[in-house]
């Protein structure tokens, strides 16, 4: 079995609070730590009302200090959102505190909607459209010190100094990324939960094209996915309504929090809506370990995933940490750890 990891949302839900979805981020951590999980990366998200954090930063060092063993990282911050001197001091600083158990997740999308983003950029400089390129090769100019004689950039030291940027990894959910990803020779995670773009085309273009550099030699996947969870096919599809409820409505440009199973069953459906559930179902896997193992392998092995990252958003916070209990034992990471 590949290794098993987490994307974490810090879900926010209609009897959950932004507050208690942020310690709850802190719980699931803990536990996914004790069962063996190897990353633990966190989003940034703004203006959402289901999504608590928009500063993955903050919650990494938090998590990080509460878990012993698994890797925390951002999933990932939005680089057009941050100058990349901020972005590379604060990953320093964890690396710092954290030595070796960190990862900068970068991503190309704003993380929320126009107005948000403007009030997030207006004030820190002048740049228009897709800048993503540019400010990627900033911030690992911070690291190798390679801006041009002269630059007045080289008299800015990004502290702290004796502490490298951790590795860094690429995300996306269309093809630019895997493209980009495989010619800068970084990691790379695919967001097959939310992408339109074929999971499989983006993994395998990523491998074939991959160029080694400073930043790695080998290619390396990471496909995130969505996963439900639970004893029973039936009680996974329970749970599961809330995200299909959840999905529908953000189609429909209505961010709310993640409703209950309760609110889920009695919504009045149309023909029409239970159509587009039943497409959007095609980007999540539900039902007991053994069924959802047999719907996630194919997909595995077709991608040739290096790893596998799984978001369970689901509205009671007990049941998803009994989900991710049942992934883990179903990869056998309780096993991995005894041996």
């Amino acid at each position: 079995m590949i290794p098993l990891s987490i994307l974490d949302l810090s879900v926010v839900t209609t009897g959950t609070k932004p507050a208690a979805a942020l310690r709850n981020s802190i719980d699931l951590a803990r536990h996914a730590d004790a069962l063996g999980y190897t990353r633990y990366w966190l989003a940034e998200h703004h203006n959402l009302a289901s999504v608590a954090s928009p500063a993955p930063d903050l919650m990494i060092g938090q998590i990080a200090a509460v878990t012993k063993n698994i890797r925390v990282g951002s999933g990932g911050v939005m680089l057009p959102n941050h100058a990349p001197l901020m972005v590379a001091e604060r990953f320093k600083m964890l690396e710092a505190l954290f030595p070796g158990r960190i990862d900068l997740g970068l991503g190309r999308a704003p993380g929320t909607d126009g107005a948000t983003a403007h009030a997030l950029r207006s004030r820190l400089d002048r740049r228009e459209g897709d800048d993503f390129l540019e400010r990627l090769h900033e911030l690992t100019l911070w690291e190798t010190r390679d801006f041009p004689p002269g630059h007045p950039y080289n008299n800015v030291v990004a502290m702290p100094d004796d502490t490298p940027l951790p590795p860094i990894w690429l995300l996306g959910s269309s093809d630019y990324s895997s493209e980009l990803a495989a010619q800068v020779g970084m990691g790379f995670a695919f967001a097959h939960h939310f992408a339109s773009h074929d999971a499989l085309a983006a993994m395998t273009h990523y491998r074939a094209h991959f160029k080694p550099s400073g930043w790695r030699t080998t290619p390396y996947a990471i496909l995130a996915v969505a996963v439900v969870a639970a004893d029973t096919d039936a009680e996974a599809e329970r749970l599961a309504s809330s995200m299909d409820l959840n999905r529908l409505l953000r189609d429909r440009g209505q961010y709310r929090p993640l409703p209950s199973v309760e609110e889920a069953v009695a919504y009045p459906y149309t023909e029409s809506d239970r159509v587009a559930i039943a497409r959007n179902r095609t980007r999540l896997f539900v039902g007991s370990p053994a069924t959802v193992m047999t719907k996630l392998q194919p997909m595995i092995a077709a991608s040739q995933a290096d790893e596998l990252m799984v978001i369970t958003a689901v509205y009671d916070h007990d049941a998803r940490k009994k989900s991710y209990s049942l992934m883990a034992d179903a990869f056998g990471l309780g096993a991995r750890a005894a041996a």
